[in-house]
């Protein structure tokens, strides 16, 4: 990712640069963007725009980091206000029934941990989408959920990309900063993997009930006699 991001930079310049990280992270939560592309608005681009920033001698990571936390933290306001004004309904249309599985996930998860679910969720990439708008149907208290996004945004938005700068930066830090970033990443690529099983397991077991259900469907129609 962070070769990709700098031959974005060499190619859109300095600004364009920041509009674009800043966009995909706040279009992640707030558009359901991150839904189809979970790694491109999450960690990798955090983590891979950090070491951008150190490489580069053009880019503030004083002026990206900031950017960063305050999209993240926009992204996820917006997702809770449409989940509050919409209700269930707005998720419902997001997507088919791998999206609807998800959610479903992301609510019990919700429940379990409450205010910090809002927090935790930011290093889970499906979480990470729909915790918002779930808090938002859920009716949290306003001051509660703008506390967690705030406290999850500089966790996740500042905290990852600063990761990511100082890994390429400093190099006693170097090591110890990859394995922190890796464990992020790796940790939502499982989840995501996970998710993927899940849902393909569940569709299995859904076409063999149908596929059992049409079969029995014919003979209970048939007439006596």
């Amino acid at each position: 990712m962070d070769q990709q991001l700098g031959d974005l930079l060499g190619t859109t310049g300095i600004v364009l640069f920041y509009l674009i990280v800043w966009g995909l992270v706040f279009a992640g939560t707030a558009l359901f963007l991150g839904v189809f592309i979970p790694f491109v608005t999450g960690d990798s681009l955090l983590f891979g725009s950090g070491l951008v920033a150190a490489a580069s001698g053009d880019l503030n990571i004083v002026l990206l980091v900031m950017g960063t936390g305050v999209a993240a933290f926009l992204g996820d306001q917006v997702g809770f206000l449409l989940g509050r004004r919409y209700g269930r309904g707005y998720l419902e249309r997001r997507g088919g029934r791998r999206t609807l599985a998800a959610i479903a996930r992301t609510e019990t998860f919700y429940r379990k941990f409450g205010w910090w679910a809002v927090v935790i969720a930011r290093f889970m990439p499906w979480a990470r989408v729909f915790v918002p708008v779930i808090a938002g149907v859920g009716r949290m208290n306003y001051v509660k959920f703008l506390t967690s996004n705030l406290l999850g945004a500089v966790a996740w938005g500042v905290g990852l990309t600063l990761t990511g700068y100082y890994a390429a930066s400093i190099p006693g830090v170097k090591s110890a900063a990859y394995v922190i970033a890796g464990v992020f990443i790796a940790a939502s690529i499982v989840f995501g993997y996970r998710t993927w099983r899940a849902d393909r397991r569940d569709a299995r077991t859904e076409a063999r009930l149908q596929a059992s259900n049409e079969a029995v469907a014919p003979s209970d129609a048939a007439p006596n006699g």
